[in-house]
């Protein structure tokens, strides 16, 4: 609830103007009986002027009711959706300071589901909260002390309904137990299943995987479905039995009044608003009940959005330099005893990684599949944080760098390119939002992506359809290394980033980054030695570890497994030739 206080803290005069209105909405809703008791008795008095009067009076009750109900549901509304805008940006921000253990510890599929059932789940809590939450103790409360002040000697049928009504209830909730956590975990179960099928459409459809992918998603839907059926059924007890019990008690309140009526014919114009307050504290009990099951739900999300909200970012995000620049790295990198393992795994992916790159200078890795090559091209890029060990950027350690600073100077490519729905500029502008047509048309001769740009009649204007699907392998590759470059950066992470482009278009992407970047720290990861054979020095990496380091000379000379692994290439290429 802390949290939900804190968003709504800055609302504070709409939340105020719904308080007022909820209580004048109920207090015009208890009044109501009273009159009626009054008008009552003045048609058995045949007191036509006061039948008048407590009839104008009955109308504007309902009236300030009617504006007291329609302004608390505005002034709710704004608050609940408001505050559930806020918490929404507030949480989306959090999740992007999160590495990618912490995004690998939710899984992606989850945060998207806090991101938006949770959250619509809360707002509809914080409106109910203001609305029927509020008004129901004043309506129980109020009913309950006028309906014992109308007839007093009924106040042990009020009571013996209150307590049949609490002890049905209490039955209905303990059989309740923990089905909402289980409902949210199962929904997570069922966006995971849906996301991946649908981001691996490709893999289902050529692998004829189309019935499993129905039969897994029919599996999981049932579970859901089943389980909220459970829940609707036990709920659906609510009514029915409130109801009987409401019955009842009106059945027993009439009895003893007919027993009476000649001797006290007040006790009839009285029996008509103790009918009607024994239904408000009915009506109240039952809102109570029903307002517990989104209630509920509400802070079941608001726990699982307060658990993101309060993982602590192991990103540590400083100041940017004085006078709020952004300071220029050089780019000498110097990795000592390095060692990580990923989340949830004992195993060590890199062991005992050591290593110093003057700046400007390019490092190549080489390694078989699996050796940790595309890891340490994380950790270099801070995406992850080492389990042990230290990466100094200029002397000063990677962690400590103010985010800004680093991201400026930082451009990865990812081995598996990334682009996002929109147009081609809007992509490549994403590490410089300042880049000038000039500057993304010479990224891309850069990249050898301007021979396929050219073509489109808006050029830069083309539009990325979602996930990129418009777009070949190669021209994914081209685009997202067009991305890293516009941003000029004094160090540049490449994982495999050229494996899909022909040979002609990979040789000229080397020479321009040999010519146009020859002040920038090169990290190139590569699974093709040709791509990394003129770099100031190569790392072989093996089952996380560097098996040897030199150019490309010194190891053929030095390595067996750097060795193997040109001798193969070669004998590829040869072969093709």
């Amino acid at each position: 609830m802390n949290l939900l206080l804190h968003y709504a803290k800055p609302y504070w005069k709409q939340i105020t103007c719904a308080v007022l209105a909820v209580v004048t909405m109920a207090t015009a809703t208890l009044l109501q009986p009273q009159f009626l008791k009054r008008m009552l008795s003045a048609i058995i008095a045949d007191n036509s002027q006061a039948v008048l009067h407590n009839g104008v009076w009955l109308l504007a009750l309902a009236v300030v009711g009617m504006v007291a109900g329609v302004s608390g549901t505005f002034f709710a509304s704004r608050v609940s959706q408001s505050v559930a805008a806020d918490l929404r940006r507030a949480e989306y921000e959090k999740i992007q300071s999160f590495s990618l253990t912490q995004i690998q510890k939710f899984s992606s599929a989850n945060l998207v589901i806090r991101l938006t059932n949770d959250i619509n789940q809360v707002q509809r809590f914080a409106m109910q909260l203001m609305q029927i939450i509020l008004r129901v103790p004043i309506l129980f409360a109020g009913g309950l002390v006028l309906a014992i002040w109308t007839m007093p000697g009924l106040w042990w049928v009020i009571v013996l309904m209150i307590i049949l009504i609490m002890l049905t209830t209490g039955r209905i909730f303990g059989k309740m137990g923990g089905l909402f956590g289980k409902f949210q975990h199962i929904l997570d179960k069922n966006n995971t299943i849906t996301q991946e099928s649908l981001s691996a459409v490709r893999v289902v459809k050529s692998f004829n995987q189309e019935k499993q992918e129905e039969d897994n998603f029919a599996a999981s839907t049932k579970e859901l479905t089943d389980l909220n059926q459970k829940i609707a059924y036990i709920f659906s007890l609510m009514t029915p039995v409130y109801m009987l019990i409401s019955y009842i008690a009106i059945a027993a309140a009439l009895l003893l009044v007919s027993q009476t009526i000649l001797k006290n014919p007040d006790e009839l114009a009285k029996i008509t608003p103790f009918i009607t307050y024994l239904n408000q504290i009915l009506f109240s009990l039952l809102m109570m009940g029903m307002v517990s099951n989104m209630a509920s739900r509400g802070l079941v999300s608001l726990k699982r959005i307060g658990a993101v909200m309060a993982e602590p970012s192991t990103i540590n995000i400083h100041e940017n330099a004085e006078n709020g620049t952004v300071k220029r790295l050089n780019g000498n990198i110097n990795v000592r005893d390095l060692f990580f393992a990923y989340p949830n795994d004992d195993k060590q992916v890199l062991r005992d990684i050591s290593f110093n790159l003057p700046a400007g200078q390019t490092l190549g890795i080489v390694g078989s599949t699996g050796s940790g090559k595309s890891t340490l091209a994380l950790l270099l890029a801070r995406l992850y944080q080492p389990s042990a060990g230290q990466i100094d950027i200029d002397g000063q350690d990677l962690q400590t760098i103010d985010q800004e600073t680093l991201h400026q100077n930082l451009s990865i490519v990812l081995q598996k390119p990334v682009l996002f729905s929109g147009t081609i500029e809007d992509n490549l502008k994403m590490g410089r939002p300042d880049a000038s047509l000039a500057d993304l048309e010479k990224a891309a001769d850069q990249a050898q992506a301007s021979e396929f740009i050219n073509q489109y009649p808006d050029r830069f204007g083309q539009e990325v359809s979602e996930r990129s699907s418009n777009l070949s392998g190669g021209q994914k590759q081209r685009l997202s290394l067009a991305r890293a470059l516009v941003k000029n950066p004094s160090l540049l992470i490449l994982d495999d980033s050229t494996s899909a482009l022909d040979a002609r278009s990979e040789k000229l992407v080397q020479e321009a980054l040999a010519k146009d970047f020859a002040t920038t720290t090169k990290v190139i990861i590569a699974e093709k030695i040709a791509s990394i054979i003129h770099a100031d020095q190569i790392l072989v990496m093996d089952q996380g570890q560097i098996v040897g380091v030199g150019t490309h000379q010194e190891l053929l000379d030095q390595s067996e497994i750097y060795q193997d692994i040109y001798q193969s290439q070669k004998a590829k290429e040869d072969n093709h030739g």
